[in-house]
Parts: C-alpha cells; sequence; structure tokens
C-alpha cells in the first residue's frame, strides 16, 4: 500500500513543489495551517507528517504535539528556514522523528530520510503485533473452551490457517465468529501483516464500497481527499467482512472480481489496483437460503464457502460454560479491582443450565454484571442480572426449552416463537421483552426487522 504524506506548510509555493516532487512515491494531502492539518489527521490515519516549523497561529512542534497524542500518530518530521541545534533538540523533545532545515533540503535525502523513518516504525510496529499475537495465542484455547464441538472446529482452523484460502464462518450471533477470524489470522503467515474488520450491516451500500475499496477526490459530495480503502489497508494480510450477509448485490458482485482476479477501483477512479488479501466472511445468516430467494448471489456464494466453518451454539456446549465464566470472572475481577475468584456451586449449576439465546457474548455479559455486584470473594445468585437469576429458561417444562425442543422447528423459526411469546408476555412492551430474551432492546429491534415484526 502506497504511505500516505500530509505536507503542513503556509507557503503555497513550497506546498505544491513538495507534493510534485512526492507524489510518485507517496499519496500526498496537503494543508496550510496547523487547524487544517489536525482536521485532516483526526479524520484519517497518515504515514508521514511533513511540517512547516514557522505556521499562522499554531508553530510545527506544537503540531507534532499534538499528532504524536493520536491513537495512530504518524512520523513526524520538521522542516524550519531558521534551523539551530537548539531547535533540534527542541523538536526531538517534542515528538518529532526528524529534523531539516529547509536551507539544505534536498528531495533526495528528503526521501531518503522518510524511507528511513516508515522502514523503522514498521520493525517496531511488528514487534508489538507479534508480542500480541503470541500473548492471545497461549490464551484462546482458554477462551474458546474444550468441548468436542469447539475441538473440532480448532482443528479445521489449524488446518486451514496456513493455507491462503477464503473462510467462510457460519453460526449465531455471539458464537465467537470474530475471534475465530482472529485466531485464523494469527496462525496464518499473514500473521506479521494487519488484520482489518469491516462490519457490512453498519453501512448503506454506497457508504461500503468507499469503505472497502476508497474513493478518489470528488468522487461524490464530501469526497474533499483521496481516502484509502480497508482493502488497501489490509495489503499482505487478513480482510474480514463480518455480517457478509448483509450486503447489496452490486457490492457482491465488486467483492466477486476481487476474490477472483484481487484487482479493484476506487471509487471514482478507472485505474485497476491490486491487493494480496485474504478475505475471511462471517454470517448468521442462512446464505443457501437467501440464495433460493434471491438476496444473495450464487457465483459469490460458491467463491466464499471455499471452507465454511459452522460454530456451535453455547447450548450445544454446556461443557465450555465453567471454563469460560471463569476466564470472564478473572477478566472482569482484574479490570474492576475486585478480589472476587469463584463462583458458589448453585450459580455454576444455574450457568449451566440456562439456554443462553445470546451465546458466550450474553455469558460475558453476564459474569460482567455479576463481577460488578459481588461482595465477596465468590459469585452468589443475587450477583447475577436478574435475567439469568429468574431461571425462566432453565427448566425442560419452560416456554423456552418447550419451543426449542420442538424437532419440526429450524433455529430461525424458533428465535422467532420466543420473540412473539416475549412480546405477547410483555404486553408489546419492547424493553422488557428485550430483558426477558436476554438481549439488548437495539438487537431485538433488529430481529423484529429480520421476522417482519415489527407493527408487533
Amino acid at each position: 500500500m502506497t504511505p500516505s504524506l500530509l505536507i503542513v506548510d503556509d507557503e503555497k509555493t513550497q506546498r505544491e513543489g513538495l507534493r510534485a516532487a512526492l507524489e510518485d512515491h507517496y499519496d500526498v494531502y496537503l494543508a496550510e495551517d496547523a487547524k487544517a492539518a489536525m482536521e485532516l489527521l483526526e479524520k484519517d490515519h497518515f504515514d508521514v507528517l511533513l511540517t512547516d516549523f514557522r505556521l499562522p497561529n499554531e508553530d510545527g512542534m506544537k503540531l507534532i504535539s499534538r499528532a504524536k497524542s493520536l491513537s495512530k500518530p504518524p512520523i513526524c518530521i520538521l522542516m524550519t528556514a531558521y534551523g539551530s541545534e537548539d531547535l533540534a533538540v527542541e523538536a526531538m523533545k517534542r515528538g518529532a522523528d526528524d529534523y531539516i532545515p529547509k536551507a539544505r533540503l534536498q528531495i533526495d535525502e528528503l526521501e531518503m530520510r522518510i524511507a528511513r523513518a516508515l522502514r523503522q516504525q514498521k520493525l517496531e510496529t511488528e514487534n508489538v503485533s507479534l508480542h500480541q499475537q503470541l500473548d492471545s495465542k497461549f490464551n484462546v484455547a482458554q477462551v474458546i473452551g474444550e468441548s468436542p464441538a469447539m475441538r473440532t472446529v480448532l482443528d479445521v482452523v489449524q488446518q486451514v490457517a496456513p493455507t491462503q484460502a477464503t473462510v467462510l464462518l457460519l453460526g449465531e450471533s455471539g458464537t465467537g465468529k470474530e475471534l475465530i477470524a482472529k485466531v485464523i489470522h494469527q496462525l496464518s503467515t499473514r500473521a506479521r501483516q494487519p488484520m482489518v474488520t469491516v462490519n457490512c450491516a453498519g453501512l448503506p451500500a454506497t457508504l461500503l464500497e468507499s469503505e472497502l475499496f476508497g474513493h478518489e477526490k470528488g468522487a461524490f459530495t464530501g469526497a474533499h481527499e483521496r481516502r484509502i480503502g480497508r482493502v488497501e489497508q489490509a495489503q499482505g494480510g487478513t480482510l474480514f467482512l463480518d455480517e457478509i450477509g448483509e450486503i447489496d448485490a452490486s457490492i457482491q458482485i465488486k467483492l466477486l472480481r476481487f476474490l477472483g482476479e484481487r484487482t479493484f477501483e476506487r471509487v471514482g477512479s478507472n485505474k485497476t489496483l491490486m491487493a494480496d488479501v485474504r478475505l475471511i466472511a462471517a454470517t448468521n445468516k442462512d446464505l443457501e437460503e437467501r440464495v433460493k430467494a434471491g438476496a444473495f448471489r450464487e457465483d459469490f456464494f460458491f467463491r466464499l464457502r471455499v471452507v465454511e466453518i459452522g460454530l456451535p451454539p453455547l447450548r450445544e456446549r454446556p461443557e465450555d460454560i465453567p471454563l469460560l465464566a471463569q476466564n470472564f470472572l478473572k477478566e472482569f475481577a482484574h479490570i474492576n479491582n475486585k478480589t472476587v475468584a469463584s463462583f458458589t456451586p448453585d450459580v455454576m449449576e444455574l450457568l449451566m443450565r440456562f439456554s443462553w439465546p445470546g451465546n458466550v457474548r450474553q455469558l460475558r455479559t453476564a459474569i460482567e454484571h455479576a463481577v460488578v455486584f459481588s461482595r465477596s470473594d465468590r459469585i452468589t445468585m443475587r450477583d447475577l442480572p436478574p435475567w439469568v437469576r429468574s431461571g425462566a429458561d432453565t427448566n425442560a417444562s419452560s416456554p423456552a426449552n418447550a419451543i426449542l425442543s420442538k424437532g419440526d422447528l429450524t433455529v430461525e423459526e424458533a428465535e422467532k416463537e420466543l420473540i412473539i411469546r416475549a412480546l405477547k408476555e410483555t404486553g408489546g412492551n419492547r424493553t422488557l421483552a428485550a430483558k426477558k430474551l436476554g438481549l439488548s432492546r437495539r438487537t431485538l429491534h433488529r430481529k423484529l426487522h429480520l421476522y417482519h415484526l415489527e407493527g408487533f
């Protein structure tokens, strides 16, 4: 991916001259003062900030200090016509990575310094990333669990991870599809390159296309600068597309081409670009049914399912619940400065019998709640959320289990029936129904739309 460079200088001739000299090797952006520069820096990540010392209202060193406080700070190089050794030292104290006097500014030397700084930054980033990945690998078995169902999943993951195959992850919401995607990336030959995640359900088609493939300046109203898309950001690494079942047909066509040729165009450009990216996709939808309904392209579906991995819901692997619960307990006890370290037997029994319609994510939420309200070194019944403590769906004769036990119902049909029952029992109160189901109100709203129950 081409490095991005932001040049800040109040002299237009200097700005344009540097752009012309550097744009063959960098995506160059321009700003005439610190305010305009910070607006760009806060909107998008830049690899390099090249700023003059003398700027209107705020000098270059203050701009560098602010830039270095960002979550992903750029490499910062200070230019000045008023060079001195003291100024160079002060610039380094403020966070500058390099310093160059304008009086002896040579483009070849500037390019060499930028390239050297980028190489150093890449090495440091890779070192941090490697440590994080190793830490994750040592903990991932505990987080996922050791049930036969999950061991089967992990066996497939270990086999497919070192390959370049596209992977499609299937499973209900909250089953850990993103975690499995991260494990595949960490165990792959691309582990030292970025993993970029896109939630496809959160954006309309026009914005999703720009998010994925980027856009050129002027491509549409509000496109004031060129933007690098997630595909380019994932160069050499992994692109994880979550909720792939929600995307528009027009985006399916573009992704189909990308999967076949690894080529794409930014919005507003006819220039064909290439990206070496591995794709992992995930969905909680039945894509085969969506293909039959004409809502999902069959050719795109076949491209995605080179390797298909189904994640079992938590109710089908209850033996993992104690291990997961203990892990979450340890995590939230540490975060909240609590000494709680275990569960009373009746609590663990209840956790094991609960059906967990929201899967691992819902269990995690319940344990966080319990830790926050804990009063001793053990989680007791009174610490659990009311919707768990009531145990409404934990005995075999409960309405929920009666529905789920019907062999002629699909998971989707059973879920729809549970939602209808909860709404009837709460008189149509969606807040109470969501609480009864162990869902957030936002999730319930999405499911009402999914099952065409908005008017209920």
